[in-house]
């Protein structure tokens, strides 16, 4: 509800930039529940984080991508630079998986971890999200949400090593298995749309 000429925040379900925006908030609370438990809870909240990473970074990929070199002056440029730095927090997080939650170089490696995520999240919210919301109208933004949405909700909540990508990607293990299940989602889900 927007007070005293204040706008309300748009609504998620309605708003990819929103939902983008939202999903960056559970990142880092998943990165304070990894960084702040211990044994199995650790193991479980960094699989969390695992998907929930995988999910975002695909639909990004699969939608907001296209979209921005479409519709925006410049737009394949802005891509490359956020894809360049997914490429570098997707290694890092590989090597997390690698190694394990129980290692005693995890810690220190997923304060890394979240360093390069923090400094992407924040590069896509100035430069993608703004140039996504100035230049979509609310028809393509909620069509983008849904499609997300659509990804989440297939997504496997328990990512199962060994599922190999079907694309040339440096990832493989949990988050490649879900992003490979997040973008067979959206593609069935942007098919539907057209």
């Amino acid at each position: 509800m927007a007070h005293q000429g204040i706008p309300a925040a748009p609504d998620p379900d309605q708003d990819v930039v929103a939902l983008l925006i939202a999903q960056h908030g559970e990142i880092r609370t998943l990165f304070d529940e990894v960084e702040r438990s211990e044994g199995d809870q650790r193991r479980d909240a960094f699989r969390r984080l695992v998907r929930l990473l995988a999910v975002h970074e695909t639909a990004e990929e699969e939608i907001v991508h296209p979209y921005l070199r479409r519709a925006v002056d410049g737009g394949a440029d802005i891509v490359e630079d956020r894809l360049r730095e997914e490429r570098q927090a997707k290694e890092a997080l590989r090597r997390l998986e690698d190694i394990g939650t129980d290692d005693p170089a995890f810690p220190g490696r997923l304060l890394a971890l979240r360093k390069a995520v923090t400094e992407h999240a924040r590069a896509e919210e100035r430069y993608e999200f703004t140039l996504v919301r100035r230049t979509a109208d609310a028809g393509r933004l909620a069509t983008m949400a849904k499609s997300l949405k659509a990804a989440e909700a297939t997504a496997p909540t328990h990512p199962h090593p060994g599922v190999e990508s079907a694309t040339a990607n440096v990832l493989a293990g949990p988050f490649a298995a879900v992003a490979d299940r997040t973008r067979d989602a959206i593609r069935r889900t942007i098919g539907k749309d057209r």
